[in-house]
């Protein structure tokens, strides 16, 4: 499972990476929970849509727990409604 952390902002982004990349690596099904996610920026929206796509590119299965608002608050601030990423969040 893919804990997202408290605050995903560029500070975190980039230590985060490694750990996101073994997990994806390692399973084939991933589950992402976002639940402890409480603040997010521009870069961290555009680290979760990479690693979305990305683990549907591996073929991978993509598994969503959504109980944060903050990443649907930010995404929709952010115009990207449309993005690969809402089809797995709950409307």
């Amino acid at each position: 499972m893919l804990k997202l952390p408290s605050e995903l902002t560029i500070a975190q982004v980039e230590e985060y990476r490694v750990e996101v990349q073994a997990i994806i690596d390692e399973n084939e099904v991933i589950t992402i929970d976002d639940s402890k996610l409480a603040r997010i920026d521009t870069i961290g929206v555009q680290f979760i849509l990479a690693v979305v796509t990305y683990i549907l590119a591996q073929g991978k299965t993509l598994q969503y727990q959504s109980t944060s608002t903050v990443l649907q608050e930010s995404i929709k601030q952010l115009g990207i409604n449309d993005a690969i990423l809402m089809q797995h969040l709950p409307n």
